[in-house]
């Protein structure tokens, strides 16, 4: 499900984040999936709960998931956080394009890169 790369310069808490994140986006975890408890989790992983904890209010605040009293977390049906998601990587991209336009990478090298990484 989630795997740790302590070597990794993220905290925990965003490796936890993001893998739940790719989760719900690639469809791996369908919408109102239930997910695991953040015991639960964080006995699979053996980490702190509260690291877990922190990783479920992020996803909350960002639209990937909502909770419910006395049931636990769910993956959402997430419109509204696939457009925000979108709109922060899009930024991302445009910083990063930048950046190695600047570092002397050509257009094409680019266009190339973007073909690569495209799904045929």
């Amino acid at each position: 499900m989630i795997s740790l790369n302590y070597r990794d310069s993220r905290p925990i808490y965003e490796q936890i984040r993001d893998g739940l994140r790719k989760l719900i986006v690639t469809g791996a975890l369908s919408a109102d999936e239930k997910l695991p408890s953040v015991r639960a989790l964080a006995a699979q992983l053996a980490i702190n709960p509260n690291t877990i904890q922190r990783a479920y209010n992020e996803l909350e605040g960002e639209g990937y998931i909502y909770s419910v009293p006395g049931k636990g977390s769910f993956a959402a049906a997430n419109a509204a956080a696939d457009s925000a998601r979108r709109a922060e990587l899009l930024t991302q991209v445009r910083e990063l394009l930048s950046e190695l336009r600047y570092l002397g990478v050509s257009q094409q090298e680019l266009l190339n890169l973007v073909k690569e990484a495209s799904p045929s």
